[in-house]
């Protein structure tokens, strides 16, 4: 018997469930800066720091979350809205293309960035 862990939608619910659970702990974080911009040192002081390499890569690291959510969730709706045959390679199809343009896209993403 096949484990429901090695299906490709166990992958792409995991990989939707995760991206989302490191956005919602982003948030917190992201209104502190938003109420820091209030304070013009305390935002100068945060603004220096976001220059460094390790903020860049945590920016593409955001970037990448958003487009993986986006596109296994876009991937979750068209399973259950469209028309589908439940072939396994249509499914296979939707975690792959969503997972390459989330790369695609933090790719354009740190090429600009850095």
């Amino acid at each position: 018997m096949k484990s429901a862990r090695n299906h490709q939608a166990y992958w792409a619910f995991l990989g939707h469930r995760l991206s989302g659970l490191a956005l919602a702990l982003f948030l917190p974080a992201h209104f502190y800066v938003l109420a820091m911009a209030l304070d013009e040192a305390r935002l100068d002081g945060f603004l220096k720091l976001a220059e460094t390499p390790a903020m860049k890569f945590g920016e593409w690291g955001l970037v990448l979350l958003l487009t993986l959510h986006m596109f296994f969730g876009l991937r979750l709706l068209a399973l259950e809205l469209l028309p589908w045959s439940s072939t396994r390679n249509a499914r296979i199809a939707w975690i792959g293309w969503g997972f390459a343009a989330s790369m695609a896209i933090g790719l354009v993403f740190i090429a600009g960035v850095i």
